[in-house]
């Protein structure tokens, strides 16, 4: 066995020899590997301190990177294979992102210190020899970063990138708008960041907590900060997937331009950035104004993000305004309509179609199922497994990620030192355990299910510090279900999992990650006297 994480399909151990990097070892990249040579040679020399000079694939001493087309036929495009012999390292990879996947496996083989940034007198430079064949399970595997409640200034979304690479995660969902602020700069709309990215003050814990920040908050990205993150992304072959919140969701962009709201109910100008948490009741006018200005944002969000997927959001849109709006009503009766519900789908159908016909895809919560939702949308699954089993039976795309099992916010444990505990209890063992294909699909339709994804909420997470504390080590446990093939979660072993986080926990340290430790939070890491919202007993199954 060796101590990777995420655990690799095949792997042999050589007995107890090893092959040791040292000044003259070389790098050569053949055709296809020369991004991966270039983070190959950066991170590796960083931490050992070796140059690794461009060295001749035929020469002993050389760590050879590939593409092989042998691989992609075995183990396809994502795949790798990785032998360490006594002379040298041959990694090849069915595509670029197998090599550079194959590449996060022999830094992790390196030992912590190939983890830090300069080397350690005496750090490990030694590879144990082995045969390694390896390739994921899905190809969506991804987290989204919630940063429209607490804002995370770009180095921070540079750092969480390189933790998923870390971990052969390949989708990152970038959560940039909701009620509490927007975080994308749109030319043609200044407000959208001069007001709507920033609030007067803060809830400090859960929506019913008595306590207040009371100084701003907020920040956004620019044009050029966007498309330096998606390069980033796209040198870690992670696939940036930016979500903007409509119809519901949507008081910060309602603040900035108040005729985006509902004008005949409410008195739109008066709105702010919202500064508490929940589900606001302002949510955006179905009107034709509404359309255009978001096709004017989306025309902009496609310029600088190549994703196939664009997120629309979708869910907890309430509809009391809608049926108090005159203006809404008539809306209804015009599309011939039945109710508020079909002019949400409406509403979302709309976009469906406008991004199809720019090539892209619309992706958003379970909610957009109702009501019916247009051919090529996927869905993700938030609210169980639910939405996601009838969207694969309705002939839809799907990316699971239930709430009860995959939202990090979730608290770790039930112990009252655990930080502004939400939710349910999940432990890290509870997301191991976690099974992305629910049983009651059949072959074809569990073809439907894309991957899945891990979620941050950032309510409570008011600095990276917190986000490390709540995404780690269960991240760790989640990129192992998204990436291996693991028996059904009650034959999964845990334990020999735990055997390899002892490994991999320092790796962490190694990177600076603020993770939980096992034994529970550490004394900063606790939020005495801040209250959450527990949710008692067992999170439902299904």
């Amino acid at each position: 066995m060796v101590d990777v994480i995420p655990e690799p399909r095949d792997a042999v151990v050589h007995g107890d020899g090893f092959f040791e990097l040292d000044a003259r070892t070389g790098l050569s990249a053949g055709e296809g590997a020369a991004l991966t040579e270039r983070w190959l040679r950066g991170t590796l020399g960083a931490a050992t301190g070796l140059p690794l000079p461009p060295g001749a694939s035929a020469d002993d001493n050389v760590v050879r990177l590939s593409v092989d087309p042998a691989v992609t036929e075995d183990l396809g495009a994502e795949g790798y294979r990785l032998t360490v012999t006594p002379t040298g390292v041959d990694l090849a990879g069915g595509g670029p992102a197998g090599l550079f996947w194959g590449a996060q496996t022999l830094r992790q083989l390196l030992g912590p210190d190939a983890f830090r940034r300069a080397p350690l007198p005496g750090g490990s430079r030694r590879l144990p020899l082995c045969r390694i064949e390896d390739a994921p399970r899905f190809p969506w595997r991804g987290l989204l970063l919630d940063v429209a409640r607490h804002f995370m200034p770009k180095e921070g979304v540079l750092r969480y990138l390189d933790l998923m690479a870390a971990h052969k995660l390949n989708v990152f969902h970038f959560h940039l708008t909701d009620d509490q602020g927007w975080r994308l700069g749109i030319e043609r709309y200044p407000r959208l960041t001069e007001v709507g990215s920033w609030r007067s003050r803060t809830k400090f814990g859960h929506r019913a907590s008595p306590l207040w920040e009371e100084k701003p908050h907020g920040g956004h990205y620019t044009r050029d900060d966007i498309r330096e993150i998606v390069a980033y992304a796209a040198e870690r072959h992670i696939t940036v997937v930016p979500e903007i919140d409509v119809p519901g969701h949507s008081q910060a962009a309602i603040a900035a331009y108040p005729e985006l709201g509902n004008t005949d109910v409410i008195d739109t100008a008066s709105l702010t950035v919202w500064d508490t948490w929940g589900i606001s009741p302002n949510v955006l006018a179905p009107t034709d104004n509404t359309l255009r200005f978001y096709e004017g944002v989306f025309e902009e969000v496609l310029e600088l993000f190549p994703s196939e997927f664009v997120h629309i959001g979708g869910d907890e849109c309430p509809k009391d305004q809608w049926r108090a709006s005159p203006a809404a009503q008539a809306r209804i009766r015009e599309l011939g309509l039945a109710d508020e519900d079909a002019l949400q789908a409406w509403f979302v159908g709309h976009f469906a179609k406008w991004l199809s016909a720019r090539g892209r895809r619309l992706i958003g919560w379970d909610e957009i199922l109702e009501g019916g939702v247009a051919e090529g949308a996927a869905v993700s699954s938030w609210r169980g497994y639910g939405g996601g089993i009838a969207a694969a039976r309705a002939g839809h795309d799907v990316v699971m990620c239930p709430e009860q099992h995959v939202y990090l916010d979730h608290r770790q444990a039930d112990g009252a030192d655990e930080p502004v505990p939400i939710g349910y209890v999940r432990t890290l063992e509870d997301v191991y355990r976690f099974e992305p294909v629910p049983p009651e699909l059949d072959a074809s339709q569990a073809r439907r299910i894309l991957g899945t994804q891990a979620n941050l909420w950032t309510e409570v997470m008011e600095d990276h510090a917190r986000v490390d504390y709540q995404a780690f080590p269960r991240l760790a446990a989640f990129a192992e279900v998204a990436w291996s093939a693991l028996p059904a979660p009650r034959d999964r072993d845990f334990a020999g999992f735990e055997h390899r986080m002892t490994a991999h926990y320092r790796r962490l340290d190694a990177l600076g990650v603020g993770y939980r430790p096992p034994g529970g939070p550490l004394p900063w890491q606790r939020r005495p006297g801040v209250p959450g919202r527990p949710i008692e007993g067992p999170p439902p199954n299904r």
